[in-house]
């Protein structure tokens, strides 16, 4: 046998070593490009330390002018700020007169060209850096809403009964306070404005006290005023009687809500309404001015001869070691295959079984390779037992006839009828030994087939037993039909009663005279069931699950006094199979056997 090598751009291990390399480069070039991007981003996080200090000043600053109603005492808050962000912070009016600031008196003047940083307005949050809140009033400006401790108190108590309320019908709320000190109720999820349970409805929550009363009617009268002049006449705005403030200034109506437009005419309303009644509380707006080392600007990322030299070593540092890796690996998994490819091609005499090594894949492919070879193995034996088995099958009745023929020609023998008959005997059986060789072909090239049509049962067994009568009662064994009812099937008759045939002369065979064997015919559902049941020896519990292998015999010593060729019941079994069923055998020694056929009707 010519062994060709492996053309090597099909080999396994290079197939594999291309593909670990291929991996390895895209891994550096992957690693190197994210590199160069994580130092990218590191530069702009560190540029933007200086917008997030400008922003962490603004908030001081409206955190201040929203509390305060005068920049009297700012200077100590922003000479902390310089200190802390360690920029130079200066504060003016709006026509850049200086206020306070961390730098001496000239650095303070100098401001009047520059660019403000923002504007610090609590009433007007700054765009730039104030982001989902800017033009809105910052919610620390509370002016004249202040609650009294009591007021506060008061009103916890009420926010608690009413989470305590929520959370027994499974609601989770949780007491929030508002710059003002007045206690809120806010559900973890959802608003509590929506809560279908109305029993914890936050009602008196929203009553004034008597702190806000005052406040709360100035600003809804101011409200109003601007309400009725800001809405056209032929928008159809309601009367301004008609709508009221709560404490968290939201709009309520006395009658039928308004439309999108009023109300969004109305909310502006309270906006500008609110800021008017606030100015006095709040220090005047003021121009902020952030100075100082500026950040800077980020440096393009490039390598260097040494960066990129360190880069070239590592990467073919990383391919050596992958390419040895995958030497190494490669060898271990080509090493099996060879051996498997030199066991497979060895003739069927000489394989052997190769050594399983390993427990993966490579591994199940040697244990099924020895499962083949042992399989192969079986299948030899038994086609070398089979050729030894119809040998003999065709030896004796061939010897019989040469030996006759043989003698009548030397005129050592006279033909009788006698004579005759003994040929005639001989040659039908060797018709039967090869009919039941094309029908054993026949079922293991595929090729067995039936012709099903409705069938009356019961008449095509009682032919079958007719025709063994004569052959049961020469042995003295009695033949017997059980059947109820006279079933219709569709199957095939001539095979039925070779199915039926084969098992009943089979079990006349076994039966010591004075026995019996009985055929009984029974419909179970859809299923057709026939059992042929014996009164011989039995079969031997080791020996029931050979009695459809071919060739196999109850009596080992092989003659036909005992046995026919060994292949009726095979036959009957593939039959069976053809039509959709099967054959089943059952048996205890000493109180004979039963062969079922299981048939679909």
């Amino acid at each position: 046998m010519i062994h060709r090598l492996v053309p090597l751009q099909r080999s396994l291990l290079v197939r594999l070593l291309t593909t670990s390399l291929l991996i390895a480069v895209c891994a550096i070039a992957a690693t190197a490009w994210l590199t160069v991007q994580i130092t990218k981003r590191t530069v702009t996080v560190e540029q933007s330390r200086t917008l997030s200090a400008d922003t962490d000043i603004y908030g001081d600053m409206i955190a201040y002018a929203a509390t305060h109603h005068t920049w009297d005492d700012v200077n100590m808050t922003i000479q902390r700020l310089a200190d802390l962000t360690g920029r130079r912070i200066v504060l003016t009016t709006m026509n850049r007169t200086p206020i306070a600031g961390s730098t001496a008196e000239s650095e303070r003047a100098a401001v009047g060209s520059a660019v403000a940083t923002a504007t610090v307005d609590p009433l007007y949050l700054d765009a730039g850096l104030a982001g989902d809140s800017a033009g809105r009033i910052d919610p620390r400006a509370v002016g004249p809403y202040r609650l009294t401790e009591a007021e506060r108190q008061s009103l916890r108590r009420i926010a608690v009964d009413q989470v305590d309320c929520l959370r027994d019908k499974a609601i989770h709320a949780e007491v929030v306070e508002t710059p003002s000190g007045r206690p809120t109720v806010r559900l973890v999820s959802g608003d509590l404005y929506g809560t279908p349970s109305s029993s914890c409805h936050p009602g008196d929550l929203l009553t004034p006290v008597k702190s806000e009363e005052q406040p709360l009617l100035e600003l809804t009268n101011m409200m109003n005023d601007c309400f009725d002049g800001g809405v056209p006449a032929r928008s159809g705005a309601r009367p301004a009687s008609g709508i009221y403030l709560t404490p968290t200034f939201t709009l309520q109506y006395r009658r039928a809500p308004l439309n999108s437009d009023q109300e969004a005419t109305a909310r502006q309303c309270v906006e500008d309404s609110r800021r008017k009644q606030l100015q006095p509380f709040v220090a005047p707006p003021a121009l902020l001015f952030v100075t100082g080392p500026a950040a800077a600007q980020a440096p393009e990322v490039n390598l260097s001869p040494a960066n990129a030299l360190w880069i070239v070593g590592t990467t073919t540092v990383m391919l050596v070691l992958v390419f040895a890796a995958t030497i190494i690996l490669g060898v271990r998994l080509v090493r099996p295959l060879r051996l498997l490819t030199a066991a497979a091609r060895q003739p069927v005499d000489r394989q052997q079984r190769v050594p399983v090594t390993t427990r993966d894949e490579i591994g199940d492919l040697a244990t099924a390779f020895n499962d083949l070879s042992e399989r192969r193995e079986t299948l030899e034996q038994q086609r070398k037992a089979m050729v030894s088995d119809i040998a003999h099958e065709l030896r004796t009745p061939l010897t019989n006839i040469r030996a006759w023929l043989e003698g009548a020609r030397d005129g050592v023998a006279d033909i009788a009828p006698d004579t005759l008959d003994l040929l005639i005997e001989e040659s039908i059986l060797l018709h039967h030994v090869v009919d039941d060789l094309r029908d054993i072909a026949a079922a293991d090239a595929g090729n067995l087939r039936v012709h099903p049509e409705p069938t009356f049962v019961k008449d095509v067994l009682g032919q079958v037993l007719d025709a063994h009568r004569g052959a049961a009662e020469a042995v003295g064994v009695r033949l017997d039909l059980v059947a109820g009812a006279d079933p219709e099937a569709i199957v095939d008759p001539v095979r039925l009663r070779q199915i039926v045939g084969n098992l009943v002369s089979n079990a006349i065979r076994h039966t010591p005279a004075g026995g019996s064997v009985t055929v009984r015919i029974e419909l179970r559902g859809q299923r057709l069931m026939i059992e042929v049941t014996d009164t011989g020896a039995g079969i031997a519990a080791p020996d029931l699950p050979k009695v459809f292998d071919r060739f196999w015999r109850a009596d080992r010593s092989r003659t036909r006094a005992t046995g026919g060729s060994g292949l009726g019941l095979p036959i009957a079994r593939q039959l069976a199979r053809a039509h959709g069923g099967d054959i089943a055998a059952a048996s205890r020694p000493g109180s004979g056997s039963t062969f079922t056929v299981d048939l679909p009707t």
